[in-house]
């Protein structure tokens, strides 16, 4: 199989603990991209904190795309402008928040360049150091979202969050819900996730679905894992989801991407 498009998380897959991309994998990605394979980067991460990744690969210069918040927003790296998008609603938000605090869980939206939460935590700590982006702490949650957007995260110890992720499914039918990082619980609009949205980016570049090669770790990938011709796990996987991929490849710390440029792209 030839294959034409190479889909990539970035967090705990692309990219190794300290967040960067290893020269075996940067190596191994410029000579797909040689061949003429589309790399394309598909994280929950916001789009501003997918950039310096993809300028790092040099996507733009191949003409290629990012995939952010989960599949809500699809960029064209070429033409610097996102050529889909599809957002919750302000009373989603809001609703959405109400169920935060019903719950006891913390949540947090974004707008262009910040990340907004009336409450603070280490988890949001976190998702501040992934990002990098403003955190914007508010006195009044709903006050402050006026508008749609395109994600909210509902933030939590791992095991509780579980248990807070079936009662959202249950509860918000009009969400698309996944569980990113263990403490990371992402919330979409309905229909929105990573293979909707490598479906339709395939769609638009003319290429089969048994044309591409997904690779991830965690419950958020598992739609585009399962979606593409060939579905990758890194070894660092969690357990539960080692069972739901084709092939299974070294961890994000040992090079896994360079793995499957390597076996299934360059041979």
């Amino acid at each position: 199989m030839q294959y034409k498009m190479l889909v990539l998380d970035l967090d705990d897959t692309l990219l190794c603990d300290d967040y960067s991309i290893s020269d075996r994998n940067k190596e191994m990605l410029m000579k797909a991209q040689e061949k003429g394979v589309y790399v394309v980067l598909a994280s929950g991460r916001p789009t501003p904190a997918m950039l310096r990744y993809a300028k790092e690969l040099d996507l733009e210069k191949y003409g290629s795309f990012i995939i952010s918040y989960n599949g809500a927003i699809i960029t064209d790296l070429r033409l610097q402008k996102s050529i889909f998008e599809q957002s919750l609603s302000k009373e989603q938000i809001h609703a959405l928040h109400d169920f935060s605090l019903a719950n006891h869980v913390d949540i947090v939206t974004y707008t262009a360049d910040s990340i907004i939460s009336e409450t603070s935590s280490k988890y949001i700590d976190i998702e501040v150091q992934l990002t990098q982006m403003k955190f914007n702490k508010v006195d009044c949650f709903k006050t402050a979202v006026t508008e749609p957007g395109v994600k909210c995260i509902l933030l939590e110890d791992p095991e509780y969050l579980k248990t807070v992720e079936v009662k959202l499914k249950q509860e918000k039918p009009d969400t698309s819900v996944a569980i990113s990082k263990p403490f990371f619980l992402e919330v979409m609009a309905k229909g929105i996730d990573k293979a909707a949205s490598v479906a339709r980016l395939a769609e638009k570049l003319g290429i089969r679905q048994d044309e591409i090669i997904a690779v991830g770790n965690a419950g958020n990938d598992l739609s585009m894992v399962e979606y593409a011709g060939l579905g990758v796990w890194v070894d660092n996987v969690l357990p539960e989801l080692r069972s739901c991929a084709d092939v299974i490849v070294a961890s994000n710390n040992n090079h896994g991407v360079a793995e499957v440029v390597e076996k299934y792209i360059l041979n």
